[in-house]
């Protein structure tokens, strides 16, 4: 699959050297997609307005917009579907993600297809909704270029949550985990746990197990690895020392997520308290125990205390964060 994707990649990128050499005329123009939302993702779109939105797949369009609309209306035969008709600005003289006009190798002749490489991104623009039809709307966006500020922004602060200060397998096995690549992680983690020798090492390597288990829904053994990782830092160090924080909400979140919300309350606190003594008040790290205070307090039904907790939560992202980062969507999404 790789070795496809990575191919599909460079004929784009060849098509579109080629067609620039032959077309010199780089003036904007307009393409269309059409197809189906659910209605969550419909009202984020909405919500999100504005911001960059990013499609994580190849992205087929065409320059005719009858083509595009008819897989649109098409979507709306489905009761849970919003048809979204695309309508998509495209300045081809700045630098962007990849696209080409792939009509003379295309399968469908008729649909004057322009494909653009994975990881296509955009900035959302007005939306309409059309025919009268409460479920058929057209949605503007327009190709965001490299030298979006915006995107820029959001992008460095995407690099440095990659863990940019892990090193070889185990930086590879916190991708694996962010990608949910639960069973090859672990293969990672059981052999970094079998050759290392050093105790913070190990402490380490059994909270990211911890991790690990819970992503597989092994409440009880991500409960185990995580208080291994506990018993052995606390002989070494302080009881407030920051590498607790990680192990505490880890054990948090999987008591909430097994019902158990005193033990999962306990665990955050204790991860809040060192967090408040050793971070300043506006670190974005201080936002994950708020968030998970009031996701306790919300599966409780205490719905004050939870708004409560989200809000602190939101305060502090919107100090540290980026304006377009995930991490305030999900913040808004919570309260």
């Amino acid at each position: 699959m790789g070795f496809f994707i990575r191919d599909l990649h460079n004929h784009i990128v060849a098509l579109q050297k080629k067609q620039c050499v032959e077309h010199t005329n780089k003036k904007p123009f307009t393409v269309f997609r059409g197809q189906g939302l659910s209605k969550d993702d419909f009202d984020r779109l909405v919500k999100t307005q504005g911001g960059l939105i990013s499609f994580n797949n190849f992205l087929s369009t065409s320059t005719k917009q009858q083509v595009s609309l008819n897989f649109a209306r098409r979507a709306t035969a489905t009761s849970d579907l919003v048809g979204i008709l695309f309508d998509i600005k495209i300045d081809p003289s700045i630098p962007s993600t990849p696209f080409a006009n792939v009509h003379d190798v295309s399968y469908f002749k008729g649909e004057e297809e322009i494909l653009f490489s994975m990881n296509s991104i955009f900035r959302i623009g007005p939306m309409k909704q059309l025919d009268g039809n409460n479920r058929l709307w057209q949605v503007n966006l327009i190709l965001t270029g490299d030298n979006d500020q915006d995107l820029h922004m959001l992008t460095e602060q995407m690099r440095k949550e990659i863990h940019p200060d892990k090193k070889g397998w185990d930086r590879l096995g916190h991708l694996l985990i962010k990608l949910g690549q639960f069973n090859k992680a672990e293969e990672v983690y059981d052999i970094l746990l079998e050759q290392t020798t050093i105790d913070l090492e190990k402490a380490s390597i059994n909270h990211m197990l911890g991790m690990v288990k819970h992503g597989q829904g092994e409440y009880k053994d991500a409960i185990t690895y995580y208080k291994r990782s506990i018993k052995i830092e606390e002989k070494m160090l302080s009881p407030t020392h920051a590498n607790f924080v990680a192990s505490y909400n880890g054990i948090g979140l999987v008591y909430a997520k097994i019902g158990d919300y005193s033990n999962a309350l306990s665990y955050h606190q204790k991860a809040l308290e060192i967090n408040q003594k050793a971070l300043p008040p506006s670190h974005s790290h201080l936002a994950m125990p708020y968030n998970n205070i009031g996701m306790v307090y919300h599966k409780m039904g205490d719905y004050s205390n939870a708004l409560s907790y989200y809000q602190k939560a939101l305060e502090i992202n919107q100090k540290a964060l980026p304006s377009n980062h995930p991490d305030l969507a999900l913040s808004y999404t919570n309260i």
